[in-house]
């Protein structure tokens, strides 16, 4: 019995003494190990190792993608005019030993300093653009300089920034009237332009159409007047053939056609009754 309780003593020790002997790795740890309180190894790749126990011990920190987010901060533009910038950071320990000597492996720690170096980044590329420059379409260009920026002091940290995102850009209150003031001002003015261009092309127009019906009525008066002279030449040798073949018929007609115009019903003529224009009415034959 004794001899039973021994060995279970013996096995137990064995199994403490092999779980304090290794340790594992996984996909997602950076571990450092270390020997009576000195960096000995931090390259380690997912597995299972092995250490001195009481001499040697590990630390495991999180080697994933880790997102900073900052509060939104003021910055000075060229303008000297203030922004309100949200922005958040994406970035993993790549130097486990520098991250664990410069912030101890904090987290916290790590987003402090990071915050600060994105902060003053920040400050000195916004200090570069005007408002216009920093809400159009040069946001990936400021990306890529603030990462470019931040990543060498990031390094002495132990960390590496993966992408700096700027989220929402807005103005202070004070400042937000007096921008909406300026392009109110100005989409009045381009306003204003379009109307001065519209009201010159629909006078251009106008005048243009203007001069055409000018043209068109012309041409018509004139053609008008073409055929209207070629009607009565053509009348007036048609007159002058049947005056030729009946002289006394041909009076007689025009005679009628003068009756017809100038004898109207309720008309009164006041004329001597033996004169020319009623000589048809004097005789009822006539050669």
């Amino acid at each position: 019995m004794a001899q039973a309780k021994a060995m279970i003593a013996v096995a137990g020790a064995a199994a403490v003494l092999a779980s304090l002997s290794m340790f594992t790795v996984s996909e997602t740890q950076k571990v450092i190990r270390f020997r009576l309180g000195e960096i000995v190894q931090s390259d380690y790749t997912p597995g299972i190792y092995f250490q001195v126990p009481f001499i040697n011990n590990v630390k495991k920190f999180d080697g994933r993608i880790l997102t900073l987010e900052s509060k939104p901060e003021r910055f000075l533009t060229s303008e000297k005019k203030n922004v309100i910038v949200d922005s958040f950071v994406k970035w993993r320990v790549k130097d486990v030993a520098k991250y664990y000597t410069t912030v101890a492996g904090d987290v916290v720690q790590a987003n402090i300093r990071l915050d600060q170096i994105i902060k003053d980044a920040m400050r000195s590329e916004f200090s570069k653009r005007t408002i216009r420059e920093l809400v159009s379409s040069e946001r990936s260009q400021i990306r890529d300089v603030l990462s470019g920026a931040a990543s060498p002091v990031a390094e002495q940290l132990g960390i590496q920034i993966l992408d700096v995102r700027v989220m929402r850009i807005d103005l202070p209150s004070e400042v937000s009237s007096s921008v909406y003031r300026r392009m109110e001002a100005e989409r009045a003015r381009v306003a204003r332009d379009f109307r001065s261009r519209g009201a010159e092309a629909a006078e251009r127009i106008r005048a243009d159409a203007d001069r055409q019906r000018e043209v068109i009525l012309a041409d018509a008066y004139r053609d008008s007047e073409l055929k209207r002279g070629e009607g009565e030449a053509t009348a007036a040798d048609i007159y002058a053939q049947a005056y030729g073949k009946n002289k006394e018929f041909f009076g007689l007609y025009r005679s009628l056609s003068a009756y017809r115009s100038a004898i109207r019903e309720d008309d009164t003529l006041v004329v001597e009754p033996d004169s020319e224009f009623f000589r048809y009415f004097k005789k009822s034959t006539g050669k």
